[in-house]
């Protein structure tokens, strides 16, 4: 397998997470979306991904997929041991309903593309952009902890006391939200949670600092 990846891209480290859980090999292939007005936007990438988004995972078959939670997903099918989803359908959906709490409530109003917007077109400050980008990543895991603690099928991690999808997304957006110095005080069940994935070899090894392109 190969991941089209860029190291501080957290959708890229979710999939990273994902197959690091499920010890599967694949080859590093770096995306700079910076660099050069942006490598995700060069005419060979795009016919991979029409988005230039990453992550691209393309399989051993040759088949190319986009979309962080599609990979995850797809991954969940093809290599299902061990689970990255709960066995009954109402534990999956709870798992489900927490990593879209992340993926789609969350980052889609934080990404490089949007903060980029922000400053480029509509002419924000920096300061400005940073309070935007705080004010959604706090109010978000706000739901996200209230979901959490208010559940007692929580446990170590996100859903039990093994890792699963939620935990993958959960990660990489305490990541950003630290970078971008949020407030983390009224999460106290997320943070506890982001701590124990750090014991697990699967998430020390996905971090940005760790992979080829780390900068």
């Amino acid at each position: 397998m190969k991941l089209y990846s860029y190291f501080r891209s957290s959708a890229s480290f979710r999939v990273r997470i994902a197959l690091a859980l499920k010890g599967l090999p694949y080859d590093y292939m770096p995306v700079h979306l910076v660099k050069g007005g942006g490598q995700q936007f060069s005419a060979e990438y795009k016919a991979m991904n029409p988005a230039a988004l990453v992550p691209v995972l393309q399989d051993d078959d040759g088949g190319v997929l986009s979309q962080s939670l599609a990979i995850i997903e797809y991954l969940e099918e093809t290599r299902p041991s061990p689970p990255l989803l709960p066995v009954d359908p109402a534990g999956r959906a709870r798992v489900r309903a927490l990593a879209l709490s992340i993926a789609c409530e969350i980052h889609p109003l934080n990404n490089l593309r949007v903060l980029g917007y922000l400053t480029k077109t509509l002419g924000v400050t920096e300061e400005q952009k940073n309070a935007w980008y705080r004010h959604w990543v706090e109010t978000g895991l706000e739901t996200v902890e209230a979901m959490l603690a208010g559940d007692p099928r929580t446990g170590d991690f996100c859903h039990g006391d093994t890792p699963t999808l939620a935990d993958a997304l959960l990660v990489p957006q305490i990541f950003n939200a630290q970078r971008f110095n949020c407030r983390l005080d009224h999460v106290p069940t997320v943070m506890r949670i982001n701590q124990r994935c750090q014991t697990l070899p699967a998430f020390a090894t996905s971090v940005p600092a760790e992979q080829p392109d780390a900068e």
